[in-house]
């Protein structure tokens, strides 16, 4: 009988112990820096409800649902890059603030060179106009 309490209580000791060395122990720095982590990714991912607003900044449900998937996958060890994938795969390539340069995004990244080069040229044209009027 007093056999049996020892055993149960040696069960019982091994599954308290037991489980802390199962969970990983984070400490404060590891912490800080997946906190980190978590707001330079929710700063590049937009909020799909609410329309031009980062889901950093944003309260709604859609951004707290992102964030904790974030959360899980930052918790896993999985890098940022693996993250992107992962939500440009499940919600497309609007939900990235900042749209990866690819052949399809080309005219995105190279319009605005154009625009600028192309009213400096125009400018510079009226102005010499301008001066040989005078």
């Amino acid at each position: 009988m007093k056999d049996k309490k020892i055993f149960k209580l040696l069960i019982l000791f091994c599954l308290i112990f037991s489980t802390s060395l199962t969970y990983p122990k984070i400490s404060k720095g590891n912490e800080q820096t997946i906190e980190k982590r978590l707001n330079e990714i929710s700063n590049n991912v937009r909020c799909l409800v609410c329309r031009n607003q980062s889901i950093y900044d944003s309260n709604s449900d859609f951004a707290n649902d992102i964030k904790k998937i974030i959360m899980i996958h930052l918790n896993d060890n999985k890098s940022d890059e693996f993250i992107y994938k992962f939500l440009k795969s499940k919600y497309g390539e609007y939900i990235l603030f900042k749209p990866p340069f690819q052949i399809n995004t080309l005219i995105l990244w190279i319009l605005p060179f154009i625009l600028i080069i192309s009213g400096l040229i125009f400018f510079a044209f009226k102005f010499l106009k301008f001066r040989k009027n005078d």
